[in-house]
């Protein structure tokens, strides 16, 4: 059965690399070559976290956030969307005209979306379980490509993965077998949550890499096994809230991240794959510290331009409505912001010639415009930083 090839793959190996059987918890990881990435790593994340506690509507504020990981995480696997793309699909209900594969795409990020969402609501009271895992599988293959893969189940033949049409002895990797994956799967989860382990991200940086060597799934466990990061992070009580999202940093360095990931199970390599990921905790902190200020900047500013230019009621509720969802139509402003119909509309109209925002469609006869606040989508995708 083939499976999608992981980013960065070719069949330039000649022979596949197999899954680590019976290695793994490994016993040999050099944790004091490690301390100074730890420290590192500790030290970035805390600072990130501390930025988010101190802003009161972080969750509002940073929730776009959320849309450009899954915008992020869906494009390792293949998928060709942007945030505006996806923003402005969501706020015309379905009615653009869009190829197959555009809107198939879209679907997908939306799935990740709620399956995240999912997740972190339900981890607020429940262990990260397998049974937790397999509902969030299950929403996140609802009704896209993959949804025929038995979403929500372990997966009963053998995968692999390589290029598109490889046979298995063209792949190059091949997890574990599925006779031994219930226990595979029952080791992981059981080290997932063993609280005695003495460093929790270098135990969450084990943890990513058996997962996705695992397989457990027919499709899906790339994008799982990113999900699955803020949602220790946050579970462990690292971070105050699930919104710390690595795989802009997995994009970034896609082939060392192929290559980090496969000398596991050919090296058992697992010290240098926590090194790397442990590096890639901090640099991505501070990546999403740089962003979350630049955010923080702009709210402030539009603040007190859009007080200036309106001269209105309802301008902070406005503009939290338009940091919450950064395209929308004319209805769903006029619904989210709760502010009165007429005064909505002569808001949207104020803010599109002070040049706040842009007009993705005009309005015509019945059909509302659709308008996007683009200054906040090219902060978020890091265009304007």
């Amino acid at each position: 059965m083939r499976r999608k090839a992981l980013i960065g793959e070719t069949l330039e190996d000649s022979m596949a690399t197999r899954y680590h059987l019976d290695t793994f918890p490994p016993e040999h990881v050099n944790l004091a070559a490690l301390v100074p990435n730890i420290g590192r790593a500790q030290a970035a994340l805390a600072r990130y976290d501390g930025l988010l506690a101190a802003v009161p509507n972080a969750r509002l504020l940073f929730a776009p956030l959320t849309i450009q990981e899954a915008v992020v995480s869906s494009k390792i696997e293949g998928t060709q969307v942007t945030m505006g793309e996806v923003l402005e699909a969501d706020a015309d209900g379905g009615a653009l005209e869009l190829s197959v594969e555009k809107r198939a795409d879209i679907e997908e990020v939306r799935n990740y979306r709620a399956a995240l969402g999912l997740a972190a609501e339900a981890i607020t009271y429940r262990p990260l379980s397998e049974h937790l895992l397999r509902e969030t599988h299950a929403r996140l293959m609802r009704g896209v490509r993959g949804a025929d893969k038995e979403p929500g189940s372990y997966r009963t033949d053998q995968n692999w993965i390589g290029a598109p049409g490889c046979t298995i002895d063209e792949a190059s990797f091949v997890p574990i077998a599925p006779e031994h994956l219930g226990a595979g799967m029952n080791a992981w989860a059981a080290y997932l949550n063993d609280a005695t382990q003495p460093d929790p991200i270098v135990q969450l940086a084990i943890a990513h890499v058996e997962f996705e060597a695992l397989h457990p799934f027919r499709d899906g466990n790339g994008r799982l096994g990113r999900m699955l990061i803020p949602l220790f992070l946050f579970r462990r009580g690292l971070l105050g809230s699930p919104s710390f999202y690595m795989s802009a940093y997995f994009e970034r360095h896609r082939d060392a991240y192929i290559d980090r990931l496969r000398a596991v199970s050919s090296d058992g390599a697992w010290t240098e794959w926590c090194r790397f990921f442990l590096d890639g905790v901090a640099d991505q902190a501070v990546e999403n510290d740089r962003k979350v200020r630049a955010i923080l900047a702009v709210y402030e500013r539009v603040k007190v331009d859009i007080i200036d230019v309106t001269r209105l009621q309802h301008g902070v509720r406005a503009l939290d409505f338009i940091f919450r969802q950064p395209a929308f139509g004319s209805a769903q402003f006029v619904e989210g912001s709760e502010i009165p119909k007429a005064t909505a509309h002569r808001f949207i109209g104020l803010l599109r010639e002070a040049g706040l925002l842009r007009t993705a469609r005009p309005s015509k006869g019945r059909r509302g415009g659709i308008y996007v606040f683009t200054e906040l989508i090219e902060v978020i995708e890091g265009r304007s930083l």
